[in-house]
C-alpha cells in the first residue's frame, strides 16, 4: 500500500490549520504544519510534500516567500496559495510566480478537497515522465543517481532545470560526492547529449602540460610537438567539457579560459589561427572559490563566469539516509562485475556504515563495498568485511570537542571578545607564514590596510 501523500500546510491561524488538516486527513493524506515562512522552510529542508498550501499573510516572512523557496527547492511541487476575497490580486501575483491556484477565504473544505487532488495529479504526471526520462537516459548509459534524500533531490531538480539551458555551470563540493557523475547526468539530459562529453582534471596534469591539454598544439610548437594535437575544447566541440578541480587551474589559464568562455574562440599553443568552438562548459571545485578570489588565487570575473549556475553537491554525511540503498547497489554492481553470486549486507554491516562518517563521501563508501565483496567468502557481507574499524579511534582518543578548548566563562561579550581575538590572531598568523611574513602581501590577502595589519601584529603580540 502506498504511503500517503505529505501536503504541507503553512497558516498561522490554529482554529483554520486544524480545520484545513481534518478535511485533508479524512481524504487519506499526511499533514505536515507550519505557522509562518521560517518554520515552513524548515519542514521543506527535511521533507518532501507532494503539495504546499500557504496564506499569503503571515505573521512572520510571507506566501511569496514560502512559494519562491518551494520553486527553489523543487520547481514541480504544485503550490496553492489562500488569500481574502479582498485580495485577489495578491492570488494573481503568485500564480504569475508559479503557484497552481488559489483558494479564497473563509475555504470551502470541498474546493480545498478538489485543487489539493488536482496538485497531486499534477505532481504524479511530472513524476511519471520523470521516470520515463531515466529509463530512456538508463538505455542511453546515463548515470544513475541512487537515494530518496531532499538534498539529493533538489540536486537532481537544478540539474534538470540547468540541463534546458546551456549556462555555464559550477558544481561544488567535497572530494568523492561524485560531482563528475552529477556532471554527466547533465550532459545527457541537455541537447548535447549527442556529441562527446569529455572530463579533464586540473589538478592531476602538470602546469606545463596542462595549457596543450586544454587547447592543443601546433606541430613544432616545442620540442617533441611533431604532429599537430587537438585539446579538449576541439574534441568537446557541439558538447559539454567538464574541468574538475577548476580551483587548481593556473592564473595565466585562467585568463585564457575566460577568454574562451566569452569569444568562443582561441589559438593553439604555437598556432596563430584562431580556432571557434561551441562548447558548453561545466566546472567543479571541492574547495570554496570566494575565498581564492579573495585571496587573489583565482580570478574574480572568472570566478562570476563560472558561477551562472552554482550547484552544491551535499556530502554522505548530510544524507546518511541513502547509505544503505547506496551500499546495496554498489553491492549488486560490484557482484556482476566480478562475476561473483549475489551478496547481501548483514544488520550488522549497515548499522556500521550509517554510523561511519564518509570522509572520502561515496566515493570511498564505493571502495569500501568493492573490498567487502572480495573479502567476503560466504553469501553475507559481516561487519569483519568492511574494515572500518580502523578509520574510527576508539573514544578515548577521539579528538576533543573545539568548545572544550574555548574558556567560556564571564559575560556574553567577554566570551565573544576572547574567542574574536584569538581567531584574528590564529588568521593573522596563517595568512603571515603563506605570504612569506610579507606584511604587505599579508595586508591584501586579508583584505585590510597596511596600517590595521601593523596594529592587529602589536595587539595580539605577533612577531
Amino acid at each position: 500500500m502506498p504511503a500517503p501523500a505529505q501536503i504541507l500546510i503553512v497558516e498561522d491561524k490554529d482554529s483554520l490549520r486544524t480545520m484545513l488538516r481534518h478535511a485533508l486527513e479524512r481524504q487519506g493524506h499526511a499533514v505536515l504544519e507550519a505557522a509562518d515562512q521560517p518554520s515552513a522552510l524548515r519542514i521543506l529542508q527535511q521533507s518532501d510534500p507532494a503539495v504546499v498550501l500557504s496564506d499569503l499573510r503571515l505573521p512572520e516572512g510571507d506566501g511569496f516567500g514560502v512559494l519562491r523557496a518551494v520553486k527553489e527547492i523543487d520547481p514541480d511541487i504544485p503550490v496553492i496559495v489562500m488569500t481574502a476575497y479582498g485580495s485577489i490580486e495578491d492570488a494573481v501575483a503568485a500564480m504569475k510566480e508559479g503557484a497552481m491556484d488559489f483558494l479564497a477565504k473563509p475555504v470551502d473544505p470541498d474546493h480545498l478537497v478538489l485543487l489539493v487532488a488536482r496538485g497531486l495529479e499534477r505532481r504524479r504526471i511530472v513524476t511519471e515522465n520523470l521516470a520515463l526520462k531515466d529509463e530512456l537516459a538508463a538505455r542511453r548509459g546515463e548515470p544513475k543517481l541512487v537515494g530518496e534524500d531532499p538534498a539529493l533531490r533538489r540536486v537532481s531538480a537544478a540539474l534538470e532545470r540547468a540541463a534546458t539551458t546551456d549556462t555555464t555551470v559550477l558544481l561544488e563540493g567535497e572530494s568523492g560526492t561524485g560531482k563528475e557523475v552529477f556532471a554527466r547526468r547533465l550532459h545527457a539530459r541537455s541537447t548535447r547529449n549527442d556529441a562527446p562529453f569529455v572530463a579533464i582534471n586540473c589538478a592531476a596534469i602538470p602546469e606545463n602540460l596542462l595549457e596543450t591539454e586544454l587547447f592543443g598544439h601546433e606541430k613544432g610548437a616545442f620540442t617533441g610537438a611533431h604532429a599537430r594535437k587537438l585539446g579538449k575544447f576541439e574534441v568537446a566541440h557541439r558538447g559539454t567539457l567538464f574541468l574538475d578541480e577548476i580551483g587548481d587551474l593556473p592564473l595565466a589559464l585562467q585568463a585564457k579560459l575566460l577568454r574562451v568562455l566569452e569569444e568562443k574562440r582561441f589559438e593553439r599553443v604555437g598556432g596563430t589561427a584562431s580556432v571557434q568552438v561551441d562548447v558548453r562548459l561545466v566546472a567543479a571545485t571541492n574547495r570554496g572559490l570566494r575565498a581564492a578570489v579573495a585571496g587573489r588565487r583565482f580570478r574574480e570575473d572568472l570566478y562570476f563566469r563560472l558561477s551562472v549556475f552554482p550547484i552544491t553537491v551535499p556530502p554522505l554525511r548530510e544524507r546518511a539516509g541513502d547509505i544503505p540503498e547506496l551500499a546495496r547497489f554498489f553491492v549488486d554492481r560490484v557482484c556482476r562485475d566480478l562475476k561473483k553470486k549475489p551478496l547481501v549486507l548483514s544488520p550488522e554491516a549497515l548499522d556500521e556504515l550509517q554510523r561511519y562518517r564518509w570522509p572520502g563521501n561515496v566515493r570511498e563508501l564505493q571502495n569500501c563495498i568493492e573490498r567487502a565483496v572480495i573479502l567476503a567468502d560466504g553469501d553475507t557481507i559481516l561487519p569483519r568485511h568492511l574494515n572500518l574499524s580502523f578509520a574510527q579511534p576508539p573514544p578515548e582518543e577521539q579528538a576533543a570537542s573545539p568548545w572544550s578548548q574555548i574558556d567560556l566563562s564571564g559575560s556574553l561579550a567577554e566570551v565573544t571578545r576572547r574567542v574574536t581575538a584569538a581567531a584574528e590572531k590564529r588568521k593573522i598568523e596563517e595568512v603571515l607564514k603563506e605570504a612569506g611574513h610579507n606584511k604587505g602581501r599579508a595586508a591584501e590577502l586579508l583584505q585590510i590596510s597596511y596600517k590595521t595589519l601593523l596594529a592587529k601584529l602589536k595587539e595580539h603580540a605577533i612577531e
